[in-house]
């Protein structure tokens, strides 16, 4: 298995236009595409580079994938190049902008529109129409998340959707109700009350700073995170509401402390008060669901998050998407077709990445596997299918910096430095700005 690396410049056609367009990225894209599409060496070898986050486990086994088309196609090699989360979007811009991006690339919902928008991936709704990429095995919803202005901008690599996941064995042990799917928020918080107090442990984690729960419950009531146009689909108001919501959970004892919500908002999993002992319940994705469990004894199961279920969708946990510019599109294209839909690759693949977006090959991974809370996930996973609601649009520029300015309201609520109107002033203002720069 390589270790993680950076790209070294490649003598690339490309990569000798941009030294005469250096800082413009839309020309150099535009030239890399105009010609000599899937034009193989002198010798008929074609090397693509293949470029992903996340730790050595995902690097072994995409690696093991990657060497399973080489064997079945011999003139296709890859250079593999990975990273942990941290640092990659910045890597990847620097690459995009230098016009040396890597052919095949990793990108979440953060960053596919602007990345979609700024012409840097390639349009595969052509390849799709013709069947030459195959999604007709994914879940429609899973496909329309990954479409940006009419445009496939990237193929869904696993499919997830937002857990409530609760503490089982405490839960039982208080003799108290499970948490169950369907319960109204107000349901939810006055159960986490009581179950809280039985239990002598607060009953829910306090999600005000959580976007997934926020924009979730936006759905519920008639609006949603953002507009098809990209625009703030909510107002000061919403904002408002949701963090009286959760003030009056927390004024009723049903949440943790400020401190020890604050050690909620943590992104890392083993951070989540349902494994450090803290709360009843975390809100999380729920393919998250076996991570958390390898983290406690105790025993985890997995609801909706509070609400009409069908507000919910099939979000993808993760994309691949071609680079545009790209001198090998047709082979690049056919590699991401290979890894969503041959059963060899799936297997290897397995549900790092999220539930495989191919629902056959889904089903194969997911009844070889003994993991309890692997089968409690994908049960979860089949059991939300019909009631998905329609996807969203995928969130525009911005969203990550709205994600991170949704904590720092919800935290001056959380601790009493602003009152609720005064945090949702706040998150407005910051959340318009993030979109509109």
């Amino acid at each position: 298995m390589t270790a993680p690396q950076s790209f070294a410049p490649r003598p690339t056609r490309r990569r000798l236009l941009s030294g005469l367009v250096a800082g413009m990225l839309a020309l150099p894209l535009a030239l890399g595409a105009c010609g000599g599409d899937d034009e193989p060496a002198d010798d008929g070898k074609v090397e693509l580079s293949f470029f992903w986050w996340g730790g050595e486990a995902r690097a072994e086994l995409t690696e093991k994938a990657l060497d399973l088309y080489t064997q079945k196609h011999p003139n296709v090699t890859f250079k593999k190049t990975w990273q942990a989360n941290q640092g990659y979007f910045d890597k990847l811009a620097t690459l995009t902008a230098g016009d040396d991006a890597p052919d095949i690339f990793q990108i979440d919902d953060n960053y596919l529109a602007e990345y979609a928008t700024r012409n840097v991936t390639l349009d595969l709704s052509s390849y799709q129409s013709s069947g030459k990429l195959d999604t007709t095995k994914f879940p429609k919803g899973l496909v329309d998340y990954g479409t940006v202005g009419g445009k496939l901008a990237g193929v869904a690599f696993g499919e997830n959707t937002q857990g409530l996941v609760y503490n089982k064995t405490k839960l039982e042990a208080a003799k108290q109700e499970l948490p169950t799917t369907g319960m109204s928020w107000e349901q939810h918080i006055a159960w986490a009350k009581a179950a809280g107090a039985a239990a002598k442990l607060p009953g829910t984690m306090d999600p005000s700073a959580d976007y997934k729960a926020f924009w979730l419950w936006l759905r519920q009531n008639g609006k949603d995170m953002y507009t098809p146009e990209g625009q703030l689909g909510f107002t000061k108001e919403d904002v408002q509401k949701w963090f009286e919501l959760w003030k009056g959970a927390r004024d009723a004892k049903a949440t943790p402390t400020p401190d020890v919500i604050h050690e909620g908002n943590a992104t890392d999993v083993t951070k989540q008060l349902v494994v450090t002992g803290k709360a009843l319940t975390s809100w999380v994705w729920a393919n998250q669901l076996p991570e958390l469990q390898k983290n406690t004894k105790d025993e985890l199961g997995v609801v909706a998050y509070p609400g009409d279920p069908s507000a919910q969708w099939p979000r993808a946990s993760m994309y691949f998407s071609v680079y545009r510019g790209t001198d090998h599109k047709d082979v690049a294209v056919d590699v991401i077709n290979f890894l969503a839909n041959d059963p060899e690759a799936g297997k290897i693949l397995g549900t790092d990445r999220g539930l495989p977006s191919n629902l056959d090959i889904r089903k194969t991974v997911t009844e070889s596997t003994d993991n309890p809370a692997m089968k409690a996930s994908v049960a979860f996973a089949d059991e939300m299918q019909a009631k998905f609601g329609q996807s969203p649009a995928v969130p525009p520029k911005g969203h990550s910096t709205v994600r991170s300015e949704l904590i720092k309201a919800a935290e001056e609520a959380q601790y009493g430095r602003a009152t609720p109107a005064e945090a949702a002033e706040q998150y407005f203002a910051a959340a318009q700005a993030a979109i509109s720069r």
